[in-house]
């Protein structure tokens, strides 16, 4: 893997972080107001982002999450092969 491959590897999981985020911070805000339209509205947009975002990152590196190890497409199965968190995999 080059340099610039490892770059946007970071790149997009710092992508994926930072919408995981923001899901989880509107999420704990409409449980206090789920009527809120444009709270709604922006949980809809962030979690669609995430899911691109964890799609790309599964087609391209491999599944991070279980929903995308089952994406077939990749055919990245040896996930289990890559480093682990502390072998420096993160």
């Amino acid at each position: 893997m080059t340099k610039n491959d490892m770059y946007a590897r970071k790149e997009l999981l710092q992508k994926i972080n930072e919408v995981s985020f923001a899901v989880n911070d509107i999420t704990l805000y409409l449980d206090t107001h789920p009527c809120d339209e444009k709270a709604l509205a922006y949980y809809e947009e962030m979690s669609e982002m995430r899911e691109k975002a964890l799609q790309e990152y599964a087609r391209l590196y491999g599944p991070l999450t279980i929903d995308t190890a089952k994406d077939t497409c990749s055919r990245r199965w040896e996930w289990v092969m890559q480093p682990w968190p502390w072998e420096g995999g993160c």
